[in-house]
């Protein structure tokens, strides 16, 4: 795959999961790493940057929440001030809460889902983009499966990740004119705290009274066409890095599914 030496990634949700795995991929093909999170995430993020830091590259961290664009623009701004470029945008912050059918979902579950998934997207295209020079870049949005076809108990998340893919194919258009191309990236079940926790194992495996991650690989399994319970971190990443590098120099206005063929078989 094509290095990105000298080029700059900025990277939300970058203190831990698939977000710190970004980040220190895009080290290694040699980019250096802008690094946002929120505040709570303060310690690990300063462990995604040395991380990015022990593999040579430079970092500048920012405790920022996706939600305020004020802040975001201020956090990225002095970023890009002191690294001196930006090439590349990776809008990852994510979450899903709240599991409930649509009509019992609460306020605040929505508020907060379509806050972040959605409009805390916009907001990280919104301040990084007029950064990016006049040899153009890359902009990878991380929707989901559930961007692809509806889920039940998730149409917050569902509605948020659909919303990203309307937002990517209008930025394509937007931005094709000055060489920056915008594609999604759609992980399945991840192997990140996001899958792997106790609620989750309840949920898929409600006849054992404490399920493990092996009580529930078998349930995850069943539902892709390769015979993996879920993906990893890595696998995510290398999608996004492929969509950033010139061997995806034309592509753009796509949706890269990574889901061990989950959508394909539901």
């Amino acid at each position: 795959m094509t290095g990105l030496p000298g080029k700059v990634v900025v990277v939300t949700g970058a203190a831990r999961g698939t977000g710190r795995v970004h980040c220190t991929r895009f080290a290694d093909a040699g980019a250096d790493v802008i690094a946002l999170d929120i505040d709570f995430a303060a310690e690990d993020l300063d462990t995604t940057a040395a991380e990015v830091r022990r593999r040579g590259r430079g970092c500048v961290t920012g405790l920022v929440d996706v939600r305020d664009l004020t802040a975001m623009r201020r956090a990225i701004d002095a970023a890009v001030a002191e690294l001196g470029r930006l090439d590349i945008v990776v809008a990852n912050a994510g979450v899903h809460i709240g599991r409930a059918p649509a009509t019992g979902l609460s306020e605040a579950a929505w508020e907060q889902t379509v806050g972040i998934n959605l409009t805390g997207v916009w907001h990280t295209v919104a301040a990084s983009v007029p950064h990016i020079g006049a040899e153009g870049g890359s902009v990878v949005l991380v929707s989901s499966t559930s961007g692809l076809r509806g889920t039940a108990n998730s149409a917050h998340y569902s509605a948020t990740k659909h919303g990203v893919v309307g937002l990517m194919q209008s930025l394509a258009n937007e931005l094709g004119c000055r060489n920056i191309r915008v594609n999604t990236v759609h992980p399945g079940a991840v192997g990140t705290a996001m899958v792997i926790n106790e609620e989750t194992f309840r949920r898929l495996r409600p006849d054992l009274d404490s399920p493990t991650a092996e009580d529930v690989a078998g349930v995850l399994a069943a539902r892709h066409l390769l015979p993996v319970p879920w993906v990893e971190p890595e696998d995510v990443s290398n999608a996004v890095l492929f969509l950033a590098s010139d061997n995806a120099r034309y592509i753009t206005g796509t949706q890269l599914v990574v889901d061990a063929g989950l959508a394909a078989k539901t």
